[in-house]
């Protein structure tokens, strides 16, 4: 098959490997739809993954071409999603049902073969099921937006509080289009793209409720609109020293602080920041990943229904779509930063929808 191999950082080459061996749990997939995040460009640039050679690529969605021996026949030929974090099942959070925060987790894409290939080997744990309307390219999303919604649940808002995001990446456009799904209405935005501007307003917000950071004041912007009070809940998606110091600025008294954003580098607090936090009795919370139980109850069931439903429309995220072999422009594309854009997909021939 032909697929993208990273041999070392910065060495990512699209080549001939050979096609998936399939333990008896696992199903071969073929690749329909897959998506860059944004944590891909340091693993393969910068930072490496954990050994090589690697097929990069988490956020991915195919058709069952293959069963292993202890594989409900079901699955063949179904389309599915596809949960990333192979949990260890034994570890105490994983025997709690929270896989999201195993302890021994491999992770397909960054500690074993993942999606920038034509075929891929998923143990059938991972998979969920597409329903009828749902497209490949909408399932290839449903990892960033079930993160979007397991820190967006996890701060649980009520009507009435104001709701600050902070940072426009994937992640935080798909916070925002879950928050408004769920009719929250006191929301404001602090971005610094005008493609961010574009889509948050696409989305539903108003124009008035974004702050552009790189002309306004987003402190003294924030207090004008809200009587000095601040936020009742502040998404951190950024994950830059300053923006932590400025949640913790910005968040009221008795607010909820949710840290999104992978980290830039060391966190440090000053000492008035800390202060802050005690004095204002803060709470500050953590999430990178979502939860994936089968259960409705689940991030990524949540994420289904509002797709099947049409409730959310994610491929309006989507600005570039490239053939797999032409995936490396959009490696390019976000490396370099030249153009604005969105969701960069990589989709066969066949899977354009």
């Amino acid at each position: 098959m032909k697929a993208w191999v990273l041999h070392g950082i910065n060495d990512l080459r699209f080549e001939e490997t050979n096609t998936p061996l399939i333990g008896e749990k696992e199903v071969l997939l073929a690749v329909k739809a897959a998506g860059i995040c944004g944590s891909d460009i340091p693993r393969v640039f910068y930072t490496g993954t954990y050994s090589y050679p690697l097929i990069p690529g988490h956020e991915f969605a195919g058709q069952v071409a293959a069963v292993g021996a202890a594989v409900d026949a079901k699955w063949q030929g179904e389309r599915v999603g596809v949960f990333p974090l192979i949990p260890c099942y034994d570890c105490l959070p994983c025997r709690k049902g929270k896989y999201e925060m195993c302890r021994q987790y491999s992770y397909l894409g960054s500690r074993c073969n993942g999606g920038f290939a034509e075929y891929v080997a998923v143990p059938e744990k991972n998979l969920i099921a597409l329903p009828e309307g749902v497209g490949f390219e909408e399932a290839a999303m449903l990892e960033p937006m079930s993160v979007a919604v397991h820190a967006m649940r996890k701060t649980d808002p009520v009507s009435g509080e104001c709701i600050v995001v902070c940072g426009l990446g994937t992640i935080g456009l798909f916070l925002l289009m879950f928050l408004l799904e769920a009719g929250h209405q006191n929301i404001f935005v602090i971005g610094n793209k005008e493609f961010q501007r574009q889509m948050a307003v696409k989305l539903g917000l108003p124009e008035t409720s974004f702050c552009d950071s790189r002309t306004q004041d987003a402190e003294a912007w924030l207090s004008q609109r809200t009587d000095g009070r601040g936020a009742d809940v502040f998404f951190e998606c950024v994950g830059r020293n300053e923006t932590v110091e400025q949640a913790v600025r910005l968040t009221g008294p008795g607010g909820r602080i949710m840290l999104v954003g992978n980290p830039a580098s060391d966190m440090t607090l000053p000492k008035a920041v800390y202060w802050k936090i005690l004095r204002s009795q803060l709470t500050v919370l953590g999430t990178w990943n979502s939860s994936f139980t089968h259960s409705r109850e689940d991030d990524w069931h949540y994420v289904l229904d509002r797709l099947q439903g049409r409730r959310i429309a994610p491929g309006q995220m989507i600005t570039h779509r490239f053939s797999l072999e032409e995936l490396d422009r959009g490696f390019a594309l976000m490396l370099d930063k030249k153009e604005e854009y969105g969701k960069v997909m990589s989709l066969p021939d066949d899977s354009r929808n």
